[in-house]
């Protein structure tokens, strides 16, 4: 099955069409465009349940974790002994930060044509996954200001502005000058580790990088891979001043200097919190936990 996402930021119907000819020379292909947030997820859960060898998705990050959590039952009710699909990704966002680390070329034709020849070789790696309480994660949740800046990226997005590198610097510049007052914080717990109280974001990565900036891979947890258990990457302070040398090391890709630890359980328990359109006080805990795998179709090992 091939998943398309027709909304992701670098896909068009004419690339589209011209990847779909190529795969159909070489596979019984099932095409499905995805219409609305979560189809991807139904699609992959009809793929998995119909026994589907492998499913293709041709769309950003978001696409591809959907589709992941499609594949996969609820975290805590996994059977490891169940046959599911293999995963392929061909980019068609702006980051694909999940194709590129599993080695897949950014350009969505020679994407195609790699993904093509490991499956007819038979080539996929197992690789560790993370999850919440509730959902699977490939490589990175965030906690705190993250989660504000994906808020403002996606109600650009929903304006009709495209995700660029830029437009997701300037985004994260001015969340960070917006949130400077903000008395949000949580405490990240992790075992046989001290707790670090008064977070106010961080990372819970599963591979390296976390993310790109256009060609230049930031790094928060550097040593982190699909294979460590998962990397856990904490800020205490979101002041542009205070922050200005870490990101001066993200960027140069030296070393953050955070708050790290391999780990297989974090949790983390929030207080206070100014969100972006509300004020309320809350308290929650929620777990991040390394679990299970999936087989993807990658060229790095």
């Amino acid at each position: 099955m091939l998943i398309v996402n027709p909304f992701a930021t670098a896909t068009s119907p004419a690339g589209r069409d011209a990847l779909v000819h190529t795969l159909s020379a070489h596979f019984d292909l099932d095409v499905e465009l995805t219409t609305h947030r979560g189809h991807a997820f139904d699609l992959a859960a009809r793929a998995a349940a119909e026994e589907f060898d492998t499913v293709i998705v041709h769309g950003g990050d978001g696409s591809v974790n959907e589709a992941t959590n499609g594949l996969l039952d609820p975290p805590g009710t996994s059977d490891p002994a169940r046959r599911r699909p293999s995963l392929a990704v061909i980019p068609g966002g702006s980051a694909n930060v999940f194709a590129r680390t599993l080695g897949i070329d950014p350009d969505p034709l020679l994407a195609t044509q790699q993904i093509i020849s490991l499956l007819d070789v038979g080539e996929s790696r197992r690789i560790g996954l993370g999850h919440t309480d509730d959902r699977w994660f490939l490589f990175n949740t965030g906690m705190g200001m993250d989660a504000v800046v994906v808020h403002a990226m996606e109600d650009k997005r929903h304006a009709g502005k495209a995700a660029t590198p830029a437009r997701y610097l300037w985004t994260t510049v001015s969340s960070f000058l917006k949130q400077a007052g903000s008395s949000a914080t949580f405490d990240v717990e992790i075992p046989g580790r001290d707790r670090i109280v008064g977070a106010r974001f961080g990372f819970v990565s599963n591979t390296s990088p976390w993310t790109y900036l256009g060609p230049r891979e930031i790094r928060t947890n550097p040593t982190t891979g699909f294979d460590t258990g998962l990397g856990v990457f904490v800020a205490t302070s979101t002041g542009v001043l205070r922050n200005l040398p870490l990101a001066t090391r993200l960027l140069t890709q030296a070393d953050p200097k955070a708050h790290t630890s391999f780990a297989t359980t974090t949790s983390t328990r929030s207080g206070s919190s100014r969100r972006p359109r509300s004020t309320c006080r809350w308290t929650a805990t929620t777990s991040v936990r390394s679990a299970t795998y999936v087989f993807a179709i990658g060229a790095t090992p």
